[in-house]
């Protein structure tokens, strides 16, 4: 890399460029007359309550740090520096002499998160409070972007540092950042490269000063130059990150988890997972194609003219069958099989009573997970008038929208159940996936729920539906039953080709101009960006859309988020387009990450219950019901009755029963972690920590 000019951090305020110093005798004097002497503090433990202080600039930074104590469900306190009524940090704000509860002096925060060093101001009186405060109870502080100097532990530039353009580069985590914080990488990490026109990430580079651990870093000059890394001075610990960066970008979503290990000291509320499931819809039933002259689908109502009988269907053969069980065999993932049995009886009639398809997925029955799809996947939202385009609700005489009925919705939901039982394919009852969504709210047409769909799910003791994250991410009720939604990610591989070809010039169609040759759509939709020209049909898939695909679908995986995403058995036919996809995530996640972080593979069961204990913890924490603490080596959680507490710890962690103790939770990327609640007869969740 070419060595560049030092310059400051864009998202840094001018104080960024001075080195911090403790007027000596204001801090004695605060530490003698506010909070105790370190010495008293180290006979008494202090409580230290599990929530972390935000100081936000309004920066990427920042954002992206809150953002993963957000998604993970860690406490935070968030104070903007830019809002003039703030609250102002002194002593009484950030500790208490005595606590009521313990009688021990309080740390209201567990660690700290500022924009850079200094953002109060070097000398100011808050910053002279907070570093006391970090000083006399051992909490931590995130640098979240600053430079390369001598006042965070680094050399300039002149002395062995580099400054400049991250993209493209492959950053190591040294051998102390695996024994720490980022135990779970697996070494290399690359920065993003998206767009070879834009510069993405920006960066300082230092080495190493007397108090510097270097925990990620990069080759300069012969030698090794620091990105991000622990800088112990004064009695105070700082993670200092010098490169920019935001919540979306495939390296700060790496080092994330890592972040908030360190900043917590291990120890925190909340949880984090890599997971990723893939459901296959309309398994057994054969998918309409795109037209490429008509740009539309004949036989889904959506091209003029059309009778709803699309020519030359795609569907897998037995053939794509072996290939799909083989393929999981050899990359170690498992397939979510979204099935129409009564599809697959109807093939099997029209084509001479025979079908080998059905026979060999059958025969392959134990290798993949099963989920009810309706048994011939019709709309069971209202009745659809397919006689415009776009298709309408039908109404009656009176005006009022006609809807699917009860005994129909129930009728494919036990049929198709049915029908997998008597084929001996283990599904769940509990689970469902309705053809398009559908019953559910399905806008512009039909703004509500099918009022007949909840009753329906119960009858067949549905709790789990699936819905489309792309119109609705949040996890919801279906109407007042029991039953909630389980949004799934549509992947941009497409139900209605078959080909690369046909891929791209679907693509083609929905994102490029119209002066181009395309929809337009791109152009009208403030979500959506045209490409600059249409991509080559012969290529375009391999060389754009896979890479982007899997690019999306990873950035879902490294971000705690554990709801499915969904294709078609089409993707498994002809061209295969689903695998290149899926093979490029699951190398770059293998790349990325240790063996002790594998890919979780949930169940649409799990996804929903996962989601729904985040929904009740989430709003328990934000109504301030939440009481967490840790003395010494004990941790102490109090939380509504009924609500699932999640809670990560160091490996050696143990939850005190009523008698005794058991080991906590489950191993994940080093440390132990999970969703628990108090033991008999208890009212706190109680933990001890393993000793240093």
């Amino acid at each position: 890399m070419d060595s560049g000019r030092i310059r400051t951090p864009r998202t840094a305020p001018r104080t960024a460029l001075r080195t911090g110093r403790i007027a000596t005798l204001a801090a004695a004097a605060l530490l003698a007359t506010v909070v105790p002497s370190a010495q008293a503090v180290a006979e008494t433990a202090p409580r230290v309550d599990l929530t972390v202080l935000v100081v936000d600039d309004g920066g990427s930074a920042v954002g992206a740090i809150t953002a993963e104590l957000r998604g993970s469900g860690v406490p935070y306190r968030r104070i903007d520096l830019n809002d003039p009524n703030r609250p102002v940090l002194d002593a009484a704000f950030l500790s208490d002499p005595s606590d009521s509860a313990t009688g021990r002096p309080r740390a209201k925060y567990q660690g700290v998160v500022l924009p850079h060093e200094s953002a109060f101001g070097p000398d100011s009186a808050e910053q002279t409070a907070l570093q006391a405060y970090e000083r006399t109870f051992g909490i931590p502080q995130v640098d979240a972007y600053t430079w390369s100097h001598p006042g965070v532990g680094l050399d300039y530039t002149d002395r062995g540092g580099w400054s400049g353009v991250l993209d493209g580069t492959t950053a190591g985590v040294t051998a102390a950042g695996q024994a720490g914080p980022f135990r779970y990488l697996a070494g290399a990490l690359a920065f993003e490269d998206n767009d070879p026109t834009i510069a993405e990430s920006y960066g300082y580079a230092g080495r190493p000063r007397a108090g510097y651990t270097s925990y990620l870093d990069i080759p300069v000059d012969g030698g090794r130059a620091s990105l991000v890394g622990e800088y112990a001075a004064d009695g105070r610990r700082e993670l200092v990150v010098t490169f920019a960066y935001n919540q979306y970008q495939r390296q700060f979503r790496a080092l994330a988890r890592g972040i908030v290990d360190w900043l917590t000291q291990g120890v925190h509320l909340g949880q984090s997972r890599n997971y990723l499931s893939v459901h296959v819809d309309d398994v057994f039933a054969p998918d309409a194609r795109w037209d490429p002259a008509l740009d539309c689908t004949p036989g889904d109502f959506d091209c003029v003219g059309d009778d709803g009988e699309g020519a030359n269907p795609i569907r897998m053969t037995a053939a794509d069958a072996q290939y799909a069980a083989a393929w999981q065999k050899s990359s170690g993932f498992t397939l979510d099989m979204v099935y129409n049995g009564g599809q697959g009886e109807q093939w099997k009639t029209e084509h001479g009573g025979t079908d080998p398809l059905t026979d060999r997925l059958v025969a392959d029955r134990a290798q993949y997970r099963w989920i009810n799809h309706t048994y011939t996947h019709p709309f069971l939202g209202c009745v659809q008038d397919n006689t415009v385009v776009p298709w309408r609700c039908a109404t009656d005489a009176a005006g009022n929208t006609l809807w699917v009925s009860r005994s129909e919705l129930s009728g494919q939901i036990r049929n198709n159940h049915n029908w997998a039982v008597g084929k001996g394919i283990s599904v769940d009852r509990s689970e469902l996936v309705t053809g398009e969504h559908s019953g559910l709210r399905t806008l512009p047409q039909q703004p509500v729920d099918n009022p007949n769909l909840a009753g329906a799910l119960a009858d067949n003791g549905v709790k789990w539906t699936a819905s489309d994250n792309s119109r609705e991410p949040a996890q919801r009720a279906v109407g007042t039953g029991a039953a909630k939604t389980v949004p799934r990610h549509p992947m941009n591989v497409y139900y209605n080709v078959g080909t690369a070809a046909e891929m791209t010039d679907e693509y083609n169609w929905i994102y490029t101009s119209r002066a181009d040759g395309g929809s337009g759509v791109c152009e009208s939709n403030p979500a959506s960006t045209c490409l600059p020209a249409p991509l080559p049909t012969a290529t375009g898939y391999a060389d754009h859309i896979v890479p982007q695909e899997a690019r999306t679908a990873l950035s879902h995986v490294l971000g705690n988020d554990p709801r499915p995403h969904y294709v078609h058995q089409s993707n498994l036919a002809e061209e295969r387009l689903l695998y290149p996809v899926l093979d490029r995530v699951l190398a770059d996640y293998r790349a990325l990450f240790a063996a002790n972080t594998p890919l979780v593979n949930p169940a649409q069961k799990d996804v929903g219950t996962e989601l729904d204990r985040r929904a009740a913890w989430d709003q328990a924490v934000a109504a301030g019901k939440v009481t967490a603490y840790r003395v010494g080596t004990t941790v102490t959680v109090k939380a509504p009755s009924g609500v699932t507490v999640p809670v990560t710890a160091p490996e050696g962690t143990r939850k005190r029963l009523l008698l005794g103790t058991t080991a906590f939770g489950t191993p994940y990327a080093g440390t132990r972690s999970a969703w628990t609640t108090p033991e008999p007869l208890q009212t706190t969740v109680t933990l001890t920590l393993p000793t240093a």
